[in-house]
């Protein structure tokens, strides 16, 4: 099975932004900001890591065309 590149620190993150938000109430304010600040740090970081390897998928893509292109 074939995992994208950056999905599971986006879904890590999420959950873990998810929990903190929901224990606001019931743990200390400094450690649900500090859950959430760093659910949304792996959430953009899992982004970015998925966007720039679809960029460099597509490039890849791209280069064995022109390799292929150049046989006919």
């Amino acid at each position: 099975m074939h995992v994208k590149e950056g999905l599971v620190p986006t879904i890590l993150g999420t959950a873990v932004a998810a929990a903190g938000f929901a224990l606001k109430d019931t743990i200390p304010k400094s450690y649900s900001s500090g859950m959430v600040g760093f659910g949304l740090a792996n959430i953009v970081m899992g982004s970015a890591d998925m966007i720039g390897s679809m960029n460099s998928s597509n490039k890849a893509a791209s280069q064995f065309n022109k390799v292929l292109n150049s046989f006919k």
